[in-house]
């Protein structure tokens, strides 16, 4: 019998499956890394460019980090941890996104010597997250609280509003904006709604016109909607109008293709067609009949209705968005109704005045001087649709960090002047450990300084001057601890006194969520790369003896591995993202 005794092979993964695992594969990650964070580098603060990202349908133009890292559609497993935290912090505080990567991708190039010596990542990753909470700890024990209710709180919100403007592409309109976005926020918060910002505060884009042109209604405003002949005969304006809200359609329905109605006399026919008509008219006349002034639907309100309305004196519109409806109903009071049977005086709501009003080329329905004044609507103009769309990522982006300056209710200064005041602290605390924690400490407050080198470099000057300027101050001066990059003159400054200001919960978020990835990613020992099936649940290959000469060895080599992802995607076997976009500065160690 020949082969008796032999081993039979086993087979775990399926063939095409590309593993690869050790040294080499934490350095290729580590790698993907440093090349994501590359790509938002340019983009950080005030000097920073803007990238334009096509892809293949629109174009967008944006400095935003968290946007960028979304449209770049990284494929590389590992990196995606990078885009997974900046999408936390657009979310949690809304400014810092690019930060927040920058500073993960330099922790783990800080770190990559030491996983090159053969430092066990274990011992890495638990002084990495000593160092990240004594961080947090150092910069909640520096933020300066302020008080909301004298002149000094709403000047600190003011300023946190212009610094998160500050990078954005309408830095130089800032005096317009950020004392609409720190009233629209001030606003929720003085009604207890803050939370819920983003259903409350509307952003509206209106291209043409001038950016300066861009308002704030204390109210709720939105575009006129789609409406049937006898809208030009409408009232237009009501002071003190009754408002009814439905979500109910008021439109003559057809009957359906297989309708079948059996009749005996011709008359039967006409009363038929009388009740329909007579349902729509029920249907009006309590809408009518209710005293309301002005009917909103979020269901298409037809062209009888419409007439019908008219003839009466009152204003209507159909198909309203779901979210603007909210927006009025929260604003004046009204209920939305789902039936027009059963309507009484508490289900209106009111407003102390409504007009329809031309801007720019569009038509809108404002609502001001309402009872609950806890909507606002922001209405941008600007001369293209990337350069609003820009506008609106910018706004969302500041109203976020006064909605997080209101509840931390402190803040620290920027410019790179609280990185470099931690970095300092990193460094002294490290002299009193022993052993591999105190570089891997020293390297961790070492990364931290990416975010003024940067900063300097963005805005064209020297980052070496600068950072031996700022460590001197910070090192030996009692009163250096808020100096940080001055982008005006290329020197330092005490960012503080210039009103470079963030909230101190920004900061926090940005060096635990690095401090995280960085430690997610040196946790990681083995990449398994599926390969994908053409039948779900089978394998791709053949097992061995069922034909087609046997099958392939696996792979156990992570080399290809970004190729293997790329090309499943359609794309080139070259470990790039897009021409011109890398996603892998090398395999180091492969």
């Amino acid at each position: 019998m020949s082969g008796f005794g032999m081993q039979p092979g086993i087979i775990l993964l399926r063939e095409g499956t590309d593993t690869s695992q050790g040294k080499a594969q934490l350095i290729s990650n580590i790698n993907a890394c440093q090349a994501v964070a590359d790509a938002v580098r340019t983009t950080l603060g005030p000097g920073g460019m803007d990238k334009l990202v096509f892809d293949g349908r629109n174009v967008t133009i944006s400095n935003d980090g968290a946007t960028i890292m979304k449209l770049l559609e990284i494929a590389h497993p590992a990196a995606k941890t990078l885009v997974d935290i900046s999408m936390s912090q657009d979310t949690e505080v809304g400014d810092g996104t690019t930060s927040v990567v920058l500073l993960a991708g330099e922790m783990l190039k800080q770190l990559k010597s030491f996983v090159e010596e053969g430092v066990h990542p274990q011992v890495i990753i638990r002084n990495v997250r000593e160092a990240g909470q004594l961080a947090v700890q150092k910069v909640s024990d520096l933020a300066v609280p302020f008080d909301l209710d004298t002149e000094e709180g709403a000047d600190m919100l003011l300023k946190t509003a212009s610094t998160a403007l500050n990078s954005k592409l309408i830095s130089s309109h800032k005096d317009l904006f950020a004392p609409m976005i720190v009233e629209a926020a001030r606003t929720l918060h003085a009604g207890g709604s803050l939370e819920d910002i983003d259903n409350l505060v509307a952003i509206k884009k209106i291209p043409g016109g001038d950016v300066r042109q861009s308002f704030l209604v204390k109210g709720v405003a939105f575009k006129k909607t789609f409406s049937y002949a006898g809208f030009e005969q409408m009232t237009k304006q009501f002071t003190n109008p009754k408002v009814l809200l439905l979500n109910v359609e008021l439109e003559l329905k057809s009957e359906k293709e297989n309708a079948e109605v059996r009749i005996t006399d011709p008359d039967q026919y006409q009363s038929i067609v009388d009740a329909e008509w007579q349902v729509i008219y029920d249907k009006l006349d309590a809408c009518v009949d209710c005293g309301a002034n002005i009917v909103l639907s979020k269901l298409p309100v037809g062209d009888l209705a419409t007439q019908y309305f008219a003839d009466r004196g009152l204003f209507c519109a159909g198909r309203v968005e779901n979210g603007d409806l909210k927006r009025v109903a929260k604003a004046t009071g009204a209920i939305v109704q789902t039936s027009t049977h059963g309507f009484h005086e508490g289900i209106l709501g009111t407003c102390g005045f409504f007009e329809e009003r031309q801007v720019g080329d569009e038509r809108f329905n404002v609502f001001t001087e309402c009872p609950a004044s806890l909507t606002s609507t922001i209405v941008l103009r600007g001369g293209t649709e990337q350069f609003i769309a820009e506008s609106e990522r910018s706004v969302h982006d500041a109203l976020m960090v006064v909605k997080r300056s209101l509840t931390s209710k402190s803040v620290v200064a920027g410019g790179g002047a609280i990185e470099m005041e931690v970095a300092k602290y990193l460094k002294e605390y490290a002299l009193t450990i022993e052993g591999k924690g105190q570089l891997i400490v020293a390297a961790f407050a070492k990364a931290l300084e990416v975010v003024p080198r940067q900063l300097c470099e963005n805005s064209g000057y020297d980052s070496t001057d600068i950072l031996s300027a700022l460590r001197r101050k910070h090192f030996h001066d009692e009163d250096g601890k808020w100096f940080g990059v001055d982008i005006i003159k290329g020197g330092i400054c005490d960012t503080f006194e210039a009103g470079v200001w963030e909230p101190s919960d920004n900061k926090c978020n940005s060096l635990a969520s690095a401090a995280e990835a960085a430690c997610v990613i040196l946790s990681i020992d083995e990449t398994v790369i599926n390969p994908r099936s053409e039948d779900p649940g089978g394998a791709n290959g053949q097992m061995p003896g069922q034909g087609g000469g046997g099958q392939k060895p696996l792979s156990n080599m992570m080399g290809n591995a970004m190729d293997t992802a790329n090309a499943q995607q359609g794309g080139s076997r070259s470990g790039n993202l897009g021409n011109g976009v890398s996603y892998m500065k090398g395999r180091g160690g492969g």
